[in-house]
């Protein structure tokens, strides 16, 4: 018995969530939810927003195009690769003076890949630990020494639902999430001290022009078929909840990590 595809809702409305608010997010060029979110954050009042990736012509491109649709904000893009210390220094030390200090940092950036186990080199684990774990705490630990002294702010992380559930060929990937829902636990109770917090999405499958390349049709349609509405999520319904955790509406939420899927195993 095949099983009933509910459609994604409309498009939600604005609500003005991120009024007058600075956001500095990472890997947020091309099609996917990095994109999906800094569109969603202008859409929601952002004053201003620092867009990094580590491609130079896609970083530009969607720095331009977000600037052309909202002329009222302050927009930059900068290429960063957030496994080099010194490249997160750069993009941090950049958005604070272009936007007058960051008031929302959101955590994007991973890399995933297919390898089992038995054939998986260390290379090909570590470089899907660096970028989607250290890269995270690397951004993380950098924004904190803005945010702390300041007293305030908000940090979200892009997390998985593979953190929690098991799928063959996504040790690597897996591993390095599970530990971004631990980095987001811990990190939020010492950043909570002074008043900035920091939770999680942890999205299934969403479709976009990047996953249609990187996995077979056959595995996505079956992945999809597991969730609860029969299909993936659209990235702007991953973006919402990040705005929704970035926002005063997720004043009392500290280490968080919110389940944007079926958790259907």
């Amino acid at each position: 018995m095949s099983r009933i595809v509910v459609p994604p809702p409309s498009y939600v409305p604005p609500h003005g969530l991120l009024a007058g608010r600075s956001v500095l997010i990472t890997a947020a060029a091309g099609a996917g939810i990095g994109f999906s979110t800094a569109k969603r954050c202008l859409e929601e009042g952002a004053r201003g927003l620092v867009l990094s990736d580590m491609h130079p012509r896609r970083t530009a491109e969607a720095a331009q195009a977000l600037a052309k649709e909202f002329p009222q904000a302050v927009i930059h893009g900068q290429v960063c690769n957030v496994t080099q210390e010194a490249e997160v220094q750069a993009l941090v030390d950049m958005a604070e003076d272009r936007l007058g200090g960051v008031d929302v940092l959101i955590n994007n950036a991973g890399l995933g890949g297919s390898q089992r186990i038995v054939d998986m080199s260390d290379e090909e684990w570590l470089r899907v630990l660096d970028v989607t774990l250290n890269g995270t705490f690397r951004m993380t630990r950098a924004m904190l020494r803005k945010m702390q002294p300041r007293g305030r702010g908000a940090i979200v992380n892009n997390a998985s639902v593979l953190g929690w559930r098991a799928q063959t060929e996504q040790a690597h990937y897996a591993a390095a999430k599970a530990g971004v829902m631990a980095l987001t636990r811990c990190a939020a109770l010492e950043a909570a001290e002074f008043g900035v917090r920091i939770n999680a999405v942890s999205p299934s499958i969403v479709f976009h022009d990047h996953l249609r390349k990187s996995a077979p049709e056959e595995l996505l349609t079956q992945l999809a078929s597991r969730e609860a509405f029969g299909r993936g999520a659209e990235a702007w319904e991953i973006a919402n909840v990040m705005v929704f955790l970035a926002s005063d509406y997720a004043s009392y939420l500290v280490g968080e990590v919110i389940s944007a899927s079926s958790q259907r195993a």
